[in-house]
Order: C-alpha cells, then structure tokens, then sequence
C-alpha cells in the first residue's frame, strides 16, 4: 500500500533561472519553486519589479539573486547566466517564460512585429538553454521548462518552441537533462488584462472549468516538472487551460 510521502516536490538544494520573472506567470513561477524550497535567478529587464519579487523570495527564507536580462540578447543571455553562476554556484532548472505578443493579421503585421515576437519568444529561448546546458550537462542533471502557448506570429514562435524542446529533451536525455513545455490556457495576468468583456465571456463559453486560469496554475505544473516525481517525463507538452481543446 502507498503511504503519503514527506517532502514531494521538495526542490531544496536546487537553483532555478526563471525569465520574464518581474510579473504574471514568471514572478508566480518564482515564487511557487522558492516555496518548494529552491534558490532563484530573477531575470528580466525591469529591474524595479524584479527588486520586489526578490523580497518575497527572500521572506520564503531562500536566495535570490536579479539579473538584468533581455532573452533576446544572446550577448546578455551569456552575462546574466554568468552572473547567476558566479553567485548561486549552478543551474539545476531553467524555466523559459520571458515573452511578447505584436497582435494583428497576418496580411496587416509589419515585418518588424514578426521579427520581435519570434526573436523574444523563440530565439531567446534558445540563447537561454544554449547557456544553461553545459553547465547541466557537467552536473549530470537539469530541467527545462519552456512556457508555450495569439496571433500568428505569437503562435508561430511558440509552436516552434515547443518543436525546440521536443529537440532538446532528445538530445540531451542521456544526461539526466529533462526538457519539457507548459502550454497555459487563457490565464488572467497583464497579458489578458486587455480583453473586453465580452471577449472574456466568450472564451470562458470555451472552458469547460469555467474560469480563466490563474498563474499559479500555471506555476504548480513548472513545479512538478521541475521536480524529481517527473524524473521519466521529457518532450512533453502539459497543457494548463481548464480543459479547452479537449475535442
């Protein structure tokens, strides 16, 4: 008979780096892996915002370090991981979530919106992995969690990276490096802040639960990926949205 097990999902003695980690999901994501017990690298390129969050990590009782970082800098990419090892010793779980959205119709979007949104949400993506792995891969050990989920360039960048996860969890999987995609529904942060509300009523007509998500919801999925009782899940792709798309 299975008893209760103390400590699941108990991420002490690890290090997090989590993007776009000032508000929303990021600073939800930062929060939820301290409460389990693991140190964090806040990145982003509000400073100010970052400073607080650092605070509430703090008062958690575990270190956290702000790095001023934008995902879609390879050059700052290499500086804030740099720094988060230089401080915190290692890299054990990165969790991509910086992005951006330039909404319009495909026939309507500038070139220089397509290029922002991609380069944020694809390329700095792949800078930040890129500078994590040599570093898990000497340790033996690592988890990375990409945030995935517009308009078509928003929904191009993402599908992509979760085609750059699939890739990545392949590659790497030999060395106890999991990578893995959280695909979150329609969650109520700054991002959805926007919507009308007859919008609002017609996307919660799409959801079974009834209810935009949260980003806790969204940060407890990061969590159990990042833990070691998803030791044997790799190139998957978690969808938090409330049941959407279930047909």
């Amino acid at each position: 008979m299975f008893g209760s097990r103390m400590g699941a999902m108990d991420l002490r003695g690890r290090v997090a780096l989590v993007t776009g980690a000032s508000q929303g999901i990021g600073r939800a994501c930062a929060l939820v892996l301290a409460e389990a017990g693991a140190d964090v690298t806040l990145a982003s390129r509000n400073i100010e915002k970052l400073q607080g969050v650092a605070k509430e990590v703090e008062g958690l009782g575990r270190k956290a370090l702000v790095v001023g970082l934008d995902v879609a800098n390879l050059e700052s990419v290499k500086v804030g991981v740099s720094r988060a090892l230089e401080s915190l010793g290692k890299i054990d779980i990165l969790v991509n979530n910086a992005g951006t959205t330039g909404d319009n119709l495909v026939m309507r979007m500038k070139p220089e919106d397509w290029t922002l949104v991609t380069r944020t949400n694809l390329d700095g993506a792949f800078h930040c992995i890129r500078s994590v792995l040599p570093g898990m891969v000497r340790q033996r050990y690592g988890r990375i969690i990409n945030i995935t989920s517009g308009q078509a360039n928003y929904i191009a960048s993402k599908a992509g990276l979760i085609g750059l996860t699939k890739a990545v969890a392949s590659e790497v999987g030999s060395r106890n490096i999991t990578a893995n995609a959280v695909a979150p529904g329609f969650v109520a942060t700054a991002m959805t802040a926007s919507l009308t509300e007859s919008v609002r009523q017609r996307i919660l007509s799409l959801v079974p639960l009834g209810r935009m998500g949260t980003d806790r919801d969204v940060a407890y999925a990061v969590r159990f990926l990042a833990s070691e009782e998803a030791a044997y899940i790799t190139g998957h792709v978690l969808n938090v949205n409330g049941g959407m798309y279930m047909a």
